[in-house]
């Protein structure tokens, strides 16, 4: 058994989360080396019951490991571990990273600039349009959409990234070979080709209602920020803030109705501190310190990568291009350089953001910029 497979058996014992595989790798060299343990050894690991012991110690008879690597393979899907080179390097910051992903699609580079867009699966018309606007915007600026392909605000959310031609993740709470709700399987197949389908969960796990939660934290941690679009007062989108704000993570939320069963979680967060957006300009500005820069010309980037970014930094058109000439290192105030350009403020809003994104331009106090 190599460190791969013992780290996918691990990952498919029943009472083992995260946290108790996190434990056993730090104690011991290699992840085999937990399936050859004596039970005292195992028991000095915190957190480590006789309970878990006594499942660590079956199995390698009661898991077929090799039928779920197979099932793997023969649905083009992809296992990654917490030790290879290609696993996000957001999720794997957090307290609890998953051990393992089950990835239809790839994960790139790019995708560290992520922003999660999740709400409330009974959404009304202005959550999932506000949803889809959103994610579609910030998908032309270059970012990765994170959601967690339930029905409402995720699928609108992904469905818009998908519109504009951008990148987006689905983090699910069941197996890949359980996809849940199933009336978004064609959506997934979408997404695979044009971002990733994931999973911390083994192929065949069912859609059990203990997962979810699990699910949001992937969501949080593959992210710079979570925008809440509608949320009810229990809302799962709400957990998924929680472990945004526990992870480091920027929280964004969308205003509502006042009288929105919908609003009320959403009402609360920007109570709690949460910055209220009206659009993708407003996640943009806290963000931008965040943002990665990634060059084509990188040794260890794979072919599909240099081309995603090469497409997400050729953003100078002709309205873009023009507006980089008039910039120069004497600061001008953003309202000169509408006056200069004949463009709306949105216009030069999202211009400015896609030059500063590829350290073309710098914004300075008071809305002044300069190129770079």
């Amino acid at each position: 058994m190599n460190d791969f497979e013992a780290l996918v058996l691990l990952n498919m014992v029943p009472s083992l989360g995260s946290i108790s595989i996190s434990r056993l790798l730090n104690a011991f060299d290699k992840p085999q080396e937990v399936f050859d343990a004596s039970p005292e050894k195992l028991s000095g690991v915190e957190g480590i019951t006789a309970r878990k012991i006594s499942e660590i110690k079956k199995a390698r008879k009661s898991v077929n490991l090799e039928r779920e690597l197979k099932l793997a393979k023969d649905s083009g899907i992809n296992i990654i571990t917490i030790l290879d080179d290609n696993y996000p390097e957001n999720l794997k910051n957090i307290y609890d990273p998953p051990a393992v992903l089950y990835v239809k699609g790839e994960f790139l580079d790019c995708d560290y600039n992520s922003v999660g867009v999740v709400g409330s699966r009974r959404a009304s018309f202005y959550g999932l349009s506000t949803a889809s606007r959103l994610s579609a915007e910030l998908s032309g600026l270059g970012l990765t959409i994170v959601s967690g392909l339930a029905r409402g605000i995720d699928t609108a959310s992904h469905k818009g990234a998908l519109s504009a031609n951008g990148r987006t993740i689905a983090v699910l709470g069941s197996g890949l070979l359980k996809m849940y709700p199933p009336e978004n399987e064609k959506l997934a197949e979408e997404i695979s080709k044009n971002g990733a389908v994931i999973s911390e969960f083994s192929l065949e796990t069912p859609p059990l209602a203990r997962n979810f939660p699990r699910r949001n934290r992937i969501i949080s941690g593959l992210c710079l920020g979570i925008v809440i679009v509608e949320a009810a007062r229990n809302s799962g989108a709400l957990i998924t803030a929680d472990s945004a704000l526990q992870q480091g993570r920027e929280v964004f939320a969308v205003p509502g109705k006042m009288d929105s069963f919908t609003s009320v979680g959403t009402h609360n967060l920007i109570k709690q501190g949460a910055k209220l957006i009206s659009n993708s300009q407003d996640i943009m500005e806290e963000l931008v310190i965040k943002l990665k820069q990634f060059s084509e010309t990188k040794e260890d980037k794979s072919v599909a990568a240099k081309d995603n970014t090469k497409k997400q930094n050729a953003i100078l058109d002709k309205e873009a291009d023009s507006v980089y000439k008039i910039l120069s290192q004497e600061p001008q105030h953003i309202d000169e350089i509408i006056n200069l350009t004949n463009m709306n403020v949105s216009q030069i809003s999202s211009i400015l953001m896609k030059l500063q994104l590829t350290n073309m331009a710098k914004e300075l106090p008071g809305k002044n910029f300069v190129r770079v």
